[in-house]
Formats: structure tokens, sequence, C-alpha cells
């Protein structure tokens, strides 16, 4: 039985990894700073803030694991390259088979088809959560070239699955199911790639199974990258409705205060940045792993949706542009 640590294991995609890590029978430790887990007396708990270095040393002192799987980034505050470090090194210990580390398409700040080997942001680059994945990864495998901690990092880009706590796809669905337009910014045509959740945990449980992917990193993201209006044409396709899609220059929906983060939302959270993507041609040919077919999962996310309680949306917004 393997003795596997999930950092931040209780959402998304670390909820993903402990589904299958539990699955196949390993001795599993979520270490969050919450409290409760949705798995359980099947699941060990430590609560500690991975963002506080000295908490973390004194928490992980004395534990021993054979694998680690580090998920967590802290969106208020950020998680920077030193507290990352941090965690990898109270883990380390002679036992320790790989430390696998979430981070994100995005270190490499700009950009399209991007290759594995490309260069990441630099530490100054303008985005703080860019800056941050790409410090975090130098940080790591500088560790294994001089510490010997074997690492793994996932470059995920935008994931999409059941228990999203982004407003993305089910954003989107509140208004198809309402029968209501569907703003689309500009002309539509900016790249996305997307990713299940499920896909993300098996990755790395497949890269943490495989000695020579210590010291590489995984782009995953489905290949070619699809347009914006193909993105919310999919999700209409998965809900069985058709989608009226309205088109609205950016710079209006800008002037009329829309926003990526905050209410009012004109296309989910963080969902129009200038687009990066990547090839991701190592997940297959190193790891033997074909992403699902996004029809396929966003129609099982949309049968998740279905049975969330959600509160009801406010069109009143987006109204001055679909009437």
């Amino acid at each position: 039985m393997t003795r596997t640590l999930v950092i931040g294991g209780t959402q998304f995609i670390g909820r993903a990894m402990v589904e299958r890590l539990l699955a196949r029978g390993d001795d599993v430790t979520i270490m969050h700073r919450g409290s409760g887990t949705p798995f359980g007396d099947r699941v060990r708990e430590i609560r500690c803030d991975r963002n506080d270095v000295t908490a973390v040393r004194s928490t992980l002192d004395g534990e021993s694991f054979e694998l680690v799987f580090d998920n967590v980034y802290d969106w208020q505050r950020g998680t920077t390259a030193d507290q990352v470090r941090a965690s990898a090194r109270a883990v380390a210990n002679p036992a320790l088979r790989r430390y696998v580390f979430t981070s994100s398409v995005g270190a490499y700040g700009e950009g399209l088809d991007h290759d594995e080997k490309d260069a990441l942001a630099p530490a100054d680059f303008p985005n703080p959560y860019a800056a941050h994945k790409a410090e975090s990864e130098r940080a790591l495998f500088a560790l294994e070239r001089n510490e010997g901690i074997p690492v793994t990092t996932l470059r995920p880009t935008f994931v999409y699955g059941p228990h999203n706590g982004f407003e993305r796809e089910a954003w989107f669905w509140d208004r198809i199911v309402a029968g209501r337009p569907v703003i689309v910014p500009g002309d539509g045509s900016r790249l996305m790639q997307w990713v299940h959740a499920d896909d993300v945990a098996k990755a790395g449980l497949a890269a943490a199974a495989r000695p020579a992917s210590a010291g590489s990193a995984y782009d995953l993201g489905c290949y070619p990258a699809i347009r914006q209006d193909e993105f919310v044409e999919l999700l209409g396709r998965a809900a069985g409705k058709n989608v009226r899609i309205v088109k609205v220059p950016r710079e209006q929906l800008e002037a009329a205060g829309g926003s990526l983060m905050a209410a009012p939302l004109y296309f989910g959270v963080f969902l129009d940045p200038p687009p990066i993507t990547a090839k991701g041609s190592r997940l297959k040919s190193e790891l033997g792993i074909e992403l699902r077919p996004l029809e396929d999962g966003f129609r099982e996310t949309f049968e998740w949706y279905q049975t969330q309680q959600r509160a009801a949306p406010d069109f009143s917004w987006e109204d001055q542009f679909v009437a």
C-alpha cells in the first residue's frame, strides 16, 4: 500500500486525484487548511496552511510519504516558489519516489503551440499567477538537480469537469438552459484548450509511476485548440440545446464594466485572456494517455451540473447587449 500525500485534495483536481488513489488502494493523507473532506475515514487529514512555511516544516516533520501530489494555489494571496520549495523539502526522504506539482500552461506566459522544452515566463512577468507557476517549476527542478528530489510537473490548460469551483462551464449552462443568448467577445476566434480534471489526475498518477518522468513536465490540453465560439457551441450540444451567440467587441464589454474575474462577468471567470496553447505531445508518447473527447467530457459535466443547487443568475447587465 503506497503512502501518498495530496496537498489540497478536497476540491476539483486534487479531489479527482484522491478518488483515483483510493480506487487503487493507496494510503492517502490530505493536507489542507480546511476541516473535513469528501472522503470520510477513507483518508487521513492534516490541517495546515501550505503558504505557512514554518507550519509546513513542523507539521510534516517525521512524516514519510512515497508519493506527493501538490495541487494548491492560493488565489487570494498567491503561492510563491519559496512556499512550494518548502513543501518539497519538508517531504524529502529516502522513501519519496515522486513529487508531482500541478503547474499551468500559463507558466509559459504567452504564445501559441508551446513544447514542454520551451522557456517559461520570467520572474518579473506582469501576471503574478504565471510568474509564480514558472518560478515554482524552476525551483522544483533545481531541487531535483541539486538535492535529488524527484520532481514532475503538470501544465494543464483550462480544466473542466464536475466540482469545478470556478464559474466556467456552469456559468454558460445557466444561460443556455434558460434559453438566453450567450455573449462571445470580439469575433469569437480566440483559442482555448481544455482538459478534464480526471485526465489531469490520471496523468499525474501515470507520470509518478514512470521512473523516466522524473525531471519532466507535461502539457495537458485538447489539441488542436478550439475557438471561443466553438466552446460555447460544444456546451450547447452537451445540454441538448441550440445556442444563440451574440458577438460583442471587447471594448464595449469593458466600457460597460464587464470583467474577467468578478461580476459582471461577460465570459465566465478568466476565460478571455490572450491565448496560450501547447501541443502536449509528451502526454501520449511518454505516458500513453489520450484525453477524453470534449463532447463526452462536457456531456458528463452537464449531468453533474443538473444535480447542483445554484443561485438564480442575474442577467440584467447582459440585457444591454443581447436584447
